[in-house]
């Protein structure tokens, strides 16, 4: 890594990083409901070599440290998590110019072609009862926010997270091993889906604690 500072980049990775971790065992209870009860874990083997291996990642800016944690996550997730999270991080990094901190445009840019690659990737669309429903409307809410000048921008990216990843339950699973339980998938919330509230309310936490703004 070169001398220049990438706080908030790096805050983001680190958190989630820690998140996924730490919720391994949380994680994997939700998926073992309909799934099979390895996204927990999956998640956890990627990101902890993300942690181990911090200071050798070889990054200069928020792009490329993103692409460094793609090729991590790609090779170490097991299962079909591997390939999606691999993807989000890739085109989201791709999307980055060469900065230490991205504008606000850029990371709602970063973010959405993330999106895009979850979609590709997964051969899956909001309403699928994935990830990208706690997801899109997270980022919708992180746009309009930001847009808005909102000093709490990403609590509200979290809260509007939460509240989709719970309505996750009732839903019909059409993608992942969830889908082959059919009727009975409705009876849950969705791993993915929770995932990514908890990873945002950690964020949203840890950039409140380091005083920064959105």
């Amino acid at each position: 890594m070169s001398d220049t500072a990438l706080p908030q980049a790096e805050l983001v990775v680190r958190t989630i990083a820690q998140t996924a971790v730490d919720n391994e065992t949380y994680f994997s209870e939700l998926d073992a409901v309909v799934g099979d009860g390895d996204f927990g874990y999956s998640l956890a083997r990627g990101f902890e070599i993300v942690l181990s291996d911090w200071d050798e990642l070889g990054y200069d800016d928020a792009g490329s440290l993103l692409k460094k944690t793609a090729l991590v996550l790609t090779k170490r997730i097991g299962g079909t998590s591997g390939p999606i999270w691999g993807t989000a991080f890739l085109r989201a990094g791709v999307t980055l110019t060469p900065t230490p901190n991205p504008s606000s445009d850029e990371v709602i840019a970063a973010l959405r072609a993330a999106i895009d690659g979850i979609k590709q990737r997964g051969d899956t669309d909001l309403g699928d009862k994935t990830l990208l429903d706690a997801l899109v409307p997270a980022v919708d809410e992180l746009e309009k926010a930001l847009n808005e000048g909102a000093p709490d921008a990403l609590e509200r990216a979290a809260a509007v997270a939460r509240t989709s990843a719970e309505n996750t339950k009732g839903m019909l699973a059409k993608r992942g091993r969830a889908s082959y339980t059919g009727e009975r998938s409705r009876d849950s919330v969705d791993a993915g889906a929770v995932g990514i509230a908890v990873m945002l309310e950690a964020v949203s936490k840890a950039w409140e604690e380091a005083g920064q703004r959105a």
